[in-house]
């Protein structure tokens, strides 16, 4: 083989193995370009949740610990046979009154289980650990989850799948008495302005007896509660004599039948 020859085939190699790591680096670039794209969007979602549970004590969280208590990194308030409530029971979150934010959490909870999740509301003074106000209704046969009930006050505000107006109220006698204006364990001043899906397709978003997570949008009187990412009832409150623009944040076990709820990964952002 002449000397060209054996010139002209490390070139051809040479320049081959160039080509090969070129390749090689240019695909390992976009791949580093895709993780540090994938990073960045992940600390965008979380831009600004602070974390309100450590998942091992009950510090900032004041309840009745014969039904509250940290087991396994989760919140968990559970009645049973021998503790059967008189009245609902809450623990109640001690870092402040949020007024316009966003709470994340997941929630797990038996099929015998009511709870929820109260915020703007205010502390009952003749009932320990009793509040009442705003609530993102949650129960084990995922008839009411999703929904937004006002606990010991307006009742049923909005049913899964609906948006509603809350009207304004000017009666005196109604200002006077909101029994007056519940029917049916229902708020009559409020209009349905528009379908989320019906119920029944909306309950089977939830998952029964495993982790399903919340996420409350509440700012000014608009109140959103979405389920497993699917915007479950919406709310705007133009009722200016009843409505909270802040409040307690606090989560329930209700009266009934022994249960068990569990919660974690809870998060605030304020807005």
């Amino acid at each position: 083989m002449s000397k060209n020859s054996r010139a002209s085939k490390l070139v051809a190699k040479s320049l081959f193995a160039l080509t090969l790591l070129l390749c090689f680096q240019s695909c390992k670039e976009k791949k580093q370009e895709n993780i540090s794209e994938a990073t960045v969007e992940d600390q965008e979602i979380g831009d600004g949740f602070v974390s309100i549970f450590d998942g091992k004590t009950l510090t900032d969280w004041k309840g009745d610990s014969t039904y509250w208590r940290v087991e396994n990194g989760n919140l968990v308030g559970e009645v049973t046979p021998e503790t059967l409530l008189k009245s609902n029971t809450f623990i109640i979150w001690q870092g402040g009154q949020p007024d316009d934010f966003e709470l994340k959490l997941e929630f797990k909870i038996a099929e015998s289980g009511n709870s929820g999740i109260n915020y703007r509301s205010d502390l009952i003074d003749t009932i320990p650990n009793a509040m009442k106000g705003y609530q993102a209704d949650i129960d084990g046969k995922r008839r009411y989850t999703g929904q937004n009930y006002e606990e010991k006050k307006r009742a049923t505000l909005a049913y899964r799948g609906e948006k509603v107006i809350i009207n304004s109220q000017d009666n005196p006698e109604v200002e006077g008495s909101l029994r007056a204006n519940v029917k049916s364990n229902c708020w009559q001043s409020r209009e349905v302005v528009g379908s989320l899906g019906e119920s029944d397709s909306l309950k089977s978003k939830i998952k029964s007896e495993d982790w399903n997570e919340v996420h409350l949008v509440i700012k000014g009187n608009r109140l959103q509660h979405y389920v497993n990412g699917v915007l479950m009832s919406d709310v705007n409150d133009e009722d200016t004599v009843n409505r909270k623009l802040k409040g307690h944040l606090g989560v329930q076990v209700h009266v009934g039948p022994p249960m068990k709820v569990e919660y974690r990964n809870i998060r605030l952002k304020n807005l």
